[in-house]
């Protein structure tokens, strides 16, 4: 047994310790357990919505899309991420702390007074969280099993992790995964920064050196090419990731817990601050393609670890993937924790409208172990296809963004007819394109190259703002001719 697995081990002893010391001193009523009593300074705010951005998808992914991608990678750098909140949240944390919401579901059924919406809402969000909570997990799988340098078995990893998540979820809630996530930044901060700039300075002598050296070996490998990634894919990528970014039930949620509206401010300026980091994981991967070229595929998504076992002993490589493992686990406790409590207030309590906030309490915590497991099931018997299922998903939250943009209008154009057609017209779209892997150069072959390039989840929400607009014109008109025939008669 090498150091490494003694030091990924006690990383995630420590992380479960924490989880579960975070309920000390707390007393988890449903508010407390799922949004901290709303409570939340600026430190924790910080850390926690890091939490949910920055997952084992950016700490493989980004590396392994530097080495895939070139220069076009620079669209995870999205400032328009962070544009988004600043102005959308602050009005948002007024009305649900005004209104006691809870959830994304709760949100839009008190704003358009319509439990089928907010029903919907729900089960858009219940869909599209259980992906994400696979590709945490399928992402913890990859990291353990690279590097235990294969001694420990990646099912059996994946599994004590979901058993100790759902323990520290169901006990402390969110207060658990604001712990964790305290620990997974600094740690993820050090292995990161420390990464990006020793990998160019060894291989290289600098990171200069590293840029000049990748230009000649794959000559225009670091520009925007005129096709494909070409800059209109590029804008429209950063537009649908900007705008669905905070749609996620699991981000909106954790936006709630904050202790005013202007923390959500200050957090929304300084966060981009945290993608600083960002520029170090590019660097990782420009590194590993002129050191371990020819990696194809998914196997592109190995890259920071294919470079790090390269280069260091294993305490080292033990270090780097317990921060790995923690990417994994933070983000799944908030999903878990978002999942189980849309389950049971927004699709149970709309079943059954006459449970108890203290059955919803239990109900809610009794979710989080099933959404576990069903969650571990994919994982184990979902194939590879759970990549196009995140697509989709996040193009499903994406469809949420127009009615609640609507909503915060001081006179809001959209219906609650018009909001569930609009939604589900965009849904049928976003799995259409999915399933056909149609693109826009399907849908106009004869149009300029700068339309084919377009990301596609453009024309999902195109269709649905036309029907959402067009079904709610025709029913405030319908409602408008139902009003003056009953005055008329009076």
């Amino acid at each position: 047994m090498n150091s490494a697995i003694f030091i990924l081990t006690g990383t995630f002893l420590l992380a479960f310790y924490l989880g579960i010391r975070a309920r000390k001193g707390q007393e988890m009523k449903l508010e407390e357990w799922a949004v901290g009593g709303r409570n939340f300074g600026p430190i924790i705010m910080f850390v926690l919505m890091a939490g949910e951005i920055f997952t084992t998808y950016v700490f493989l992914g980004g590396s392994g899309g530097a080495y895939r991608m070139g220069g076009p990678i620079i669209y995870i750098f999205n400032a328009f991420c962070y544009i988004v909140p600043f102005w959308i949240l602050p009005p948002i944390w007024r009305y649900a702390k005004k209104h006691h919401v809870l959830t994304q579901s709760d949100f839009f059924s008190k704003k358009y007074d319509s439990k089928p919406l907010g029903l919907l809402v729900a089960m858009v969000g219940v869909v599209s969280m259980i992906p994400y909570i696979v590709l945490q997990l399928k992402g913890l799988k990859i990291i353990v099993s690279e590097t235990s340098y294969g001694l420990i078995s990646p099912n059996l990893a994946v599994f004590i992790g979901v058993v100790a998540v759902t323990i520290f979820v169901t006990l402390s809630g969110i207060h658990g995964s604001a712990s964790t996530a305290i620990l997974k930044d600094i740690l993820l901060l050090v292995v990161i920064l420390f990464l990006g700039i020793y990998l160019p300075y060894h291989y290289h002598g600098g990171i200069q050196p590293m840029f000049e050296t990748l230009e000649t070996a794959k000559p225009g490998f670091l520009l925007i090419p005129d096709e494909g990634y070409s800059i209109s894919w590029y804008i429209s990528t950063c537009l649908t990731i900007g705008l669905g970014q905070y749609m996620w039930p699991q981000v909106f949620g954790a936006s709630l817990s904050s202790k005013n509206e202007r923390m959500l401010r200050q957090n929304a300026a300084i966060l981009p601050l945290y993608q600083i980091i960002l520029v170090f994981i590019i660097f990782i991967g420009f590194t590993a393609l002129l050191q371990i070229p020819n990696l194809q595929g998914a196997d592109t998504d190995l890259a920071l670890f294919k470079i790090v076992k390269a280069t260091f002993d294993p305490w080292v490589v033990g270090v780097i993937g317990g921060a790995g493992i923690l990417t994994a686990l933070v983000p799944c406790s908030m999903l878990l924790l978002t999942a189980s409590t849309i389950l049971s207030k927004n699709i149970y309590k709309a079943v059954k409208p006459d449970t108890s906030d203290e059955q919803i309490g239990r109900l809610t915590r009794i979710f989080v172990p099933i959404v576990a497991l069903v969650s571990l099931f994919f994982t184990f018997y979902g194939g590879n296809s759970i990549i196009a299922l995140l697509i989709m998903a996040y193009s499903f939250v994406l469809q949420l963004f127009p009615p609640l943009f609507c909503s915060l209008w001081k006179k809001n154009p959209v219906t609650k007819t018009g909001a569930f057609a609009g939604i589900i017209a965009g849904v049928i779209m976003v799995a259409y394109v999915t399933l056909s892997s149609a693109t826009m150069g399907t849908f106009f072959p004869k149009a300029p190259q700068f339309i084919k390039d377009l990301d596609i989840g453009i024309a999902a929400i195109v269709v649905n703002v036309v029907v959402m607009l067009a079904f709610s014109a025709i029913t405030k008109t319908s409602v408008k001719v139902e009003t003056e025939a009953e005055e008329n008669v009076v």
